[in-house]
């Protein structure tokens, strides 16, 4: 029984080890980036864009590859921080390709993708407002705002159906803000300030 007892205290070490060369390599990693998400979301806070969009990125870089509904939260959370950094195209594209590939994943969460599709919206929405001003011929620009139009009505269609009041309300005032870009005349649309979050 002594030998027994004493082979396994000197094990202890042994297991110690290889736990924390093994899986325990991982768990830190793990702390690392939720250490780096938390700076993120500080500084997004604070409303320090650039430094969120970094913090994101970093933390995205050392997020382990199977980790995919977290990175897929991440990712947006970096577009969010982009558009308010003047990274609008960027922005859009990163959107653009998150909609799509959950779209395209049955077992993508259906919150995620709406508040990503609501991003995305808004991205359009922003991106037909600039291009409207730089001068941009109408079929240029009509795809954008079209799409947009198309991304507040699916989302107003889906909080109509859960029953979220609040949600609806806002979705509607968008969708009519779509509308209003696209019929708006140039001249009209100089006159007003440019848009905010």
């Amino acid at each position: 029984m002594r030998i027994l007892l004493l082979t396994g205290w000197l094990l202890l070490p042994v297991v110690g080890a290889a736990w924390h060369y093994g899986p325990g390599q991982e768990r830190m990693q793990l702390d690392r980036v939720a250490s780096i998400l938390a700076e993120a979301d500080q500084a997004a806070a604070a409303e320090q864009w650039a430094q969120a969009d970094e913090s994101y990125a970093e933390a995205l870089r050392l997020l382990p590859l199977d980790r995919v509904a977290e990175a897929r939260r991440v990712r947006l959370e970096r577009a969010k921080a982009q558009m308010l950094a003047k990274k609008l195209p960027i922005a859009h594209q990163e959107l653009k390709g998150l909609v799509q590939e959950m779209e395209s994943d049955p077992s993508a969460d259906p919150a995620l993708l709406a508040e990503s599709r609501a991003a995305l919206a808004n991205a359009q929405y922003y991106t037909t407002w600039l291009m409207r001003l730089e001068g941009y011929q109408r079929e240029d620009w009509e795809p954008e705002i079209e799409a947009a139009r198309q991304n507040f009505r699916l989302l107003a269609e889906q909080a109509e159906a859960r029953g979220d009041e609040a949600g609806l309300k806002k979705l509607e005032e968008d969708l009519e803000s779509t509308i209003r870009l696209a019929r708006m005349d140039l001249a009209e649309l100089q006159g007003l300030p440019l848009p905010s979050q």
